[in-house]
């Protein structure tokens, strides 16, 4: 297996993701709301998760280590979503995923101490830069915050610990359960939680079901699918102390270049310090050389 197959499929992440985020607000600013999103991502799910099926010969681990794994990254990845859509409800995105942005700081830590993950000198400044880089994505000026509350910002550190520690089983779960086994319990609490969403849903407001609601929805959210499904499988063969933040800060990244670039949208001065930081640390980490001891053993 090659050493740098992790970079692989981190890179076909932060390409799928960024298109998602470049093309993802279009069809809610078309009045399809956040929670039919959540509904329509989770039955996306399913197309990558049957080809990974498929090319694994349907064989799924339903030991019980298997199982409660996949359910923890499951759970605390969609029950993440929805709680965001509860916060965006109660306070300001510009304030919101900028907080949110910061969770690969989690997985780093839980990764460092707990499985004893290490880095070379270039692959810890290019993590520094990377961490750096994601709240300048998300970073909006305004000058009135009143009003908002604090449960905004209580959600928000939940999700930031949900997302983090969902990464760090990721990376644990791949030491003894097969990346398709993990990413079938994904889907599953995804679709198990889609009534939640529904229940969340204001039906008495228009809803769009043409094509730039329902259907553009559609084709976005299998990119995302795609991109968690690479994401899986980054985990499995790289560190999770590298591949958390070099995913996290190269989606962004793309989805600023996606925007400038076939959408005509000027990054600002704070998301072009981003994109500068975040290319910087993807370099680092992709030269960074492997050590002898990053091993994968199938289970």
């Amino acid at each position: 297996m090659n050493k740098k197959i992790w970079l692989l499929y981190a890179l076909i992440t932060t390409v799928t993701w960024g298109m998602w985020g470049a093309f993802s607000k279009s069809p809610m600013d078309s009045g399809f709301p956040y929670t039919l999103v959540y509904a329509v991502w989770a039955l996306t799910m399913i197309v990558p998760g049957i080809v990974i099926l498929w090319i694994h010969k349907w064989q799924i681990q339903h030991d019980k280590k298997s199982i409660l794994y996949g359910l923890i990254i499951g759970f605390l990845g969609a029950g993440g979503q929805l709680l965001l859509f509860q916060a965006l409800k109660a306070g300001p995105a510009y304030l919101i995923f900028p907080i949110i942005s910061i969770s690969p700081a989690v997985t780093i830590m839980l990764s460092f101490f707990l499985l004893k993950e290490r880095t070379g000198t270039l692959g810890i400044i290019g993590i520094i830069l990377a961490l750096l880089a994601l709240p300048l994505f998300e970073y909006t000026k305004v000058d009135n915050t009143d009003g908002y509350g604090v449960l905004w910002f209580v959600l928000a550190l939940i999700i930031l610990t949900a997302w983090g520690i969902q990464a760090f089983f990721m990376k644990l779960a791949n030491k003894t359960t097969d990346g398709a086994s993990i990413f079938f319990y994904m889907t599953i609490t995804g679709l198990i939680l889609i009534p939640v969403a529904l229940f969340m849903t204001d039906f008495s407001k228009d809803i769009n079901w043409g094509v730039d609601g329902l259907w553009e929805t559609a084709w976005v959210q299998v990119l995302n699918s795609i991109g968690a499904l690479c994401l899986v499988f980054a985990y499995r063969y790289g560190k999770a102390i590298v591949v958390s933040p070099l995913a996290n800060a190269g989606a962004p990244l793309m989805t600023a270049i996606i925007s400038l670039v076939i959408l005509g949208v000027m990054p600002s001065n704070t998301k072009i310090l981003g994109i500068a930081l975040a290319i910087v640390a993807a370099l680092l980490i992709a030269i960074q050389p492997e050590d002898k001891t990053q091993q994968v053993t199938e289970p």
